[in-house]
């Protein structure tokens, strides 16, 4: 096949509308040309990260707005955009299975032309890494602070599976596929350069592990111990077996 014809195709004339709106000229040009490739795999690389920070602006994006209408106690919404960001998360979580298919020597290639560069520098990661804590502060003013509640109160002492219930749920959901995403990001990783060697930085890869267990809203996994220990004493903790009834 004729490669060029192919390659000018996909850029498009920049002339149609649909082109124009998407910008679909600028947006191959983020991308290296076909003959700067280190290795073929590179391309795939690049669309990959590019496409997760892209889905990342989206997420911080969505945050604001959550953020927004949970001050007007809009739950619905509020809900309905975090329906978003977790299905957002899934579709990352989902790109990462497309870097497997590269090789770990492709990616030495590739490695080359990184520089001094990590994941760690995103500027999508970290900005989600920053949120939560800023979601948490308005969801506890709006939710909590406002009716005189407490974490505790909405999950087990006054449980009422209410509009705070569920959204401190999704915030929760949304906390448990993050961490998904960077312990498969991480095993992507092993399987890609191993973890017992170092970045790009001379860290040790291995200390990323310690990434995989930082939660992103504690309050919400503390209540589940506490309440758990709550019934536990309250019930007891070791129990008689149950008897079947049977002679």
């Amino acid at each position: 096949m004729d490669r060029n014809y192919f390659y000018k195709m996909m850029a498009g004339s920049g002339r149609l509308d649909y082109e124009q709106y998407l910008r679909i000229q600028r947006l191959f040009d983020c991308q290296k040309e076909y003959h700067e490739l280190c290795t073929h795999d590179e391309l795939m690389f690049q669309i990959v990260h590019q496409t997760e920070e892209l889905w990342m602006k989206l997420i911080a994006f969505t945050f604001l707005e959550i953020d927004d209408w949970m001050r007007e106690g809009n739950s619905f919404r509020v809900i309905t955009l975090m329906q978003r960001v977790h299905r957002i998360i899934e579709i990352m979580i989902d790109s990462l299975a497309v870097l497997e298919t590269m090789s770990p020597r492709e990616y030495q290639y590739i490695r080359l032309e990184l520089g001094n560069g990590s994941g760690q520098e995103s500027p999508g990661f970290r900005t989600l890494l920053e949120m939560p804590e800023k979601l948490w502060a308005s969801f506890k003013e709006n939710y909590l602070d406002a009716y005189d509640r407490s974490v505790e109160d909405i999950y087990d002492a006054h449980y009422l599976h209410d509009d705070a219930y569920m959204v401190a749920e999704a915030f929760a959901d949304y906390d448990k596929l993050f961490r998904k995403f960077r312990f498969l990001h991480l095993q992507l990783i092993e399987k890609t350069i191993g973890l017992d060697t170092k970045s790009l930085k001379g860290r040790l890869v291995k200390q990323l592990l310690d990434g995989c267990s930082e939660t992103l809203f504690p309050d919400l996994w503390t209540v589940r111990s506490n309440m758990t220990n709550q019934w536990g004493d309250r019930y007891g903790t070791v129990r008689a077996p149950i008897k079947s009834g049977i002679s």
